[in-house]
């Protein structure tokens, strides 16, 4: 029995991962715990490692997003083994060899296994016992299980047309949930007949097709123009296409990969695969960008059309161009807690202002010895920490959470920093920030931003923050009114530092002035809590002995 690789759980809340790359290939010998592929989420990425030893055989190719339990790939045996049913299976099949004489694309199918690219284990196996059994009868085809949390999927393109010759694992349909996009193979060769229309969402396990004729109706279209099949076959990408194993052929995109391409534009021609054989992922067609050549095309044809039709209204000029490209997992995850947010909570901002002046002065006089003890530059972000952290103490419910019908107060500060990464913004976490030295904040800010940059930080690195700082200030942001960060209650947003007039002892003085916004969820922190807090790190801030003091 070949051992199943299944996507294992790899986190709270992630129902799905894209398989970023195959670390071992397609039938070869592999050992137990040897990595395998690199998954990758909206989060994090993560190895795989082998069950067990055997001869590795790859289900979902590169670039497929699939559910949590979703069964990838196989091990067969252990090397030596593998190879003795493989030898059996044309005696298997000897019996058989009748029926697919006539279909000369259909040989190409005798091994199920080969062809079931989409990876719905089990349905092909099933079709091959229906079709010689029917002789003349249907096959129904029903919505198969995608994943554990998918419970309806859309049509979104019909790859055959109703009343086409269809072949057994031959790719039908393209299917797309909310999550990924999947292909169909034929569950046995005949007439195929529609039963759905395309981009009609269906529920899984409703039948979308019916193959007629099972085992009979198929050789009729091959017998009918032999000379017609003897130039296909000599091509060897259009037979590649007709078996259902343009899966794995060059420069031919994943069902994914092709929607993208479409939306953009751009045929998949243009567009260099680095995936396995050569096949275009979703990642090439993300960063599949259209020729130049085309540019021109609408500038030459548009006088043309004026000359045609002068009474028209003059075309536009000038670059009109558009581009389409997928929401990422990661934010299409950030959009949706985003939302939920504002939902859910009764979430409003105060504002203050804060001198920056004192701050300055201390990070000019200071700096150049505190990197040279410390090995990092002293920035603004440990004295917003440090004076975040004392307020925090001060005024527990802005640390406080809620958790069914409980306000949970944390007597630590763990603070997550927003960090724009790559991909998008991430929060990283800064443990018992009230615990750690200047340094020793920004050794961890360092470390954490670094990390993040490099797309390498873990769940656990972004989780259990009680507070959030954001600087919105370092792309130019006067004001701004942050979203919470759930499930905590409170966000400091911070902003450019402008140099503004403003009244001292009776005198109109410039000084660099930072905007401060706190939102905050009314459910838990009232106004004078949320303010109060506020203008104690104003107050900090404008006086920093106040941190060395603890006054």
């Amino acid at each position: 029995m070949p051992t199943e690789i299944k996507i294992p759980a790899v986190g709270e809340s992630i129902t799905e991962v894209t398989i970023a790359k195959w670390l071992k290939k397609d039938g070869e010998a592999v050992k137990r715990d040897e990595v395998i592929a690199e998954l990758e989420s909206d989060k994090a990425t993560f190895e795989l490692p082998a069950e067990a030893d055997g001869v590795l055989k790859i289900r979902v190719p590169e670039g497929e997003t699939i559910g949590i339990g979703t069964v990838i790939a196989e091990l067969d045996g252990a090397g030596a083994p593998a190879a003795a049913p493989a030898a059996e299976a044309p005696k298997a099949e000897a019996p058989k060899a009748e029926a697919p004489k006539a279909d000369p694309i259909a040989q190409g199918e005798e091994n199920p296994a080969a062809s079931n690219q989409a990876g719905y284990g089990g349905t092909p196996p099933k079709a091959e016992g229906a079709a010689p059994a029917s002789g003349g009868g249907s096959i129904e085809m029903k919505i198969p299980t995608v994943g554990e949390s998918i419970t309806e999927v859309t049509v979104a393109k019909w790859l055959k047309e109703d009343g086409a010759q269809v072949s057994r694992d031959e790719v039908i349909a393209e299917l797309e949930s909310d999550k990924a996009t999947f292909e169909l193979p034929a569950e046995g060769s005949g007439i195929l007949r529609h039963a759905v229309k395309e981009g009609e969402t269906i529920t899984i396990g409703t039948v979308i097709a019916r193959i007629e004729g099972g085992g009979g109706a198929a050789p009729a279209a091959p017998a009918a123009a032999p000379a017609a099949e003897a130039k296909p076959t000599t091509a060897t990408p259009a037979l590649a296409q007709n078996t259902g194993a343009s899966t794995y052929a060059t420069g031919v995109p994943s069902p994914a990969a092709g929607k993208i391409l479409d939306e953009k534009g751009i045929k998949p021609g243009d567009v260099s695969g680095t995936g396995r054989d050569g096949r275009i992922t979703k990642e090439d067609a993300q960063n599949a960008q259209a020729k130049p050549a085309t540019a021109p095309a609408p500038q030459v044809t548009a006088p043309a059309a004026t000359a045609a039709a002068p009474a028209a209204a003059p075309a536009a000029t000038g670059d009109r161009t558009q581009r389409r490209e997928r929401m990422s997992n990661l934010r299409k995850t950030v959009a949706r807690r985003l939302v939920s947010v504002k939902n859910e909570t009764a979430m409003l901002t105060t504002f203050n202002e804060v001198n920056m002046q004192p701050v300055m002065d201390l990070r000019a006089k200071f700096k150049d010895k505190f990197k040279e003890k410390n090995g990092v530059n002293l920035g603004f972000m440990s004295f917003f920490t440090k004076a975040v952290c004392v307020a925090l103490q001060e005024w527990p419910a802005v640390n406080a959470q809620l958790d069914n019908g409980e306000i949970v107060y944390s007597d630590f500060c763990d603070i997550s920093i927003a960090v724009s990464a790559p991909k998008g913004l991430v929060v990283p976490v800064i443990r018992n920030a009230e615990k750690l030295s200047f340094d020793g904040i920004e050794k961890e800010v360092v470390r954490l931003a670094t990390l993040a940059r490099d797309n390498k930080l873990t769940i656990e690195q972004m989780t259990g923050g009680t507070f959030t700082i954001t600087n919105g200030g370092i792309f130019g942001s006067m004001m701004s009114t942050p979203i919470i960060n759930a499930p905590q209650s409170a966000i400091l947003g911070m902003h450019n530092i402008v140099q503004r007039p403003v009244a001292e002892n009776g005198q109109v003085v410039i000084r660099p002035m930072m905007y401060l916004a706190l939102s905050y969820d009314h459910r838990i922190i009232d106004g004078r809590e949320s303010v109060s807090f506020l203008v104690r790190v104003k107050e900090l801030l404008e006086d920093p002995t106040r941190l060395l003091l603890g006054v």
